[in-house]
């Protein structure tokens, strides 16, 4: 199974293009961390950057509820692809499409830790959903995303 859940903070925001039918597509830059004890017990932070590309419902919930800085999570799949550049050099990219972005940013007024002030809450669509929640520690948080593709259940695997 081919399956990537990220959390991380946007490190621009989001490039949104519509294809010649219409359809848009959504790029951008997640950072992920993770901290470590080097052989010294000091602690050390490593950051890695993902390419995120995202379509149809899940580009439209990007271009208006994502920026930089925002933290979010990502669920998807990585893809390879190769393309040749103005040069015409060949590149390689590995990216993840996202079938699924939420918003986990803290709603102001909530307790805990203070967030830059936000725009209001996005407006629920057609194809997504906001839902407020809490955390084990009280902090409230909006979720925006599509609901999750239709998946077979188990007694319908082939194995």
């Amino acid at each position: 199974m081919n399956r990537v859940t990220l959390i991380g903070l946007l490190g621009k925001d989001p490039e949104v293009k519509r294809l010649e039918s219409g359809t848009p597509v959504a790029k951008f830059t997640l950072a992920t961390d993770e901290s470590y004890k080097d052989k010294n017990g000091e602690i050390q932070k490593q950051t890695e950057w993902h390419d995120i590309v995202a379509w149809r419902g899940q580009a439209e919930l990007a271009e208006r509820g994502l920026k930089k800085g925002t933290l979010a999570f990502v669920e998807g799949k990585i893809t390879h692809r190769k393309y040749t550049d103005a040069n015409g050099v060949d590149r390689y990219i590995t990216e993840i499409v996202a079938n699924t972005i939420r918003v986990l940013e803290k709603r102001p007024g909530g307790s805990g830790a203070n967030f830059p002030t936000q725009e209001p809450p996005l407006r629920a669509t057609q194809t997504a959903s906001v839902v407020n929640s809490t955390n084990g520690n009280g902090n409230t948080f909006d979720h925006i995303a599509e609901p999750p593709p239709a998946t077979p259940s188990e007694d319908d695997l082939p194995f």
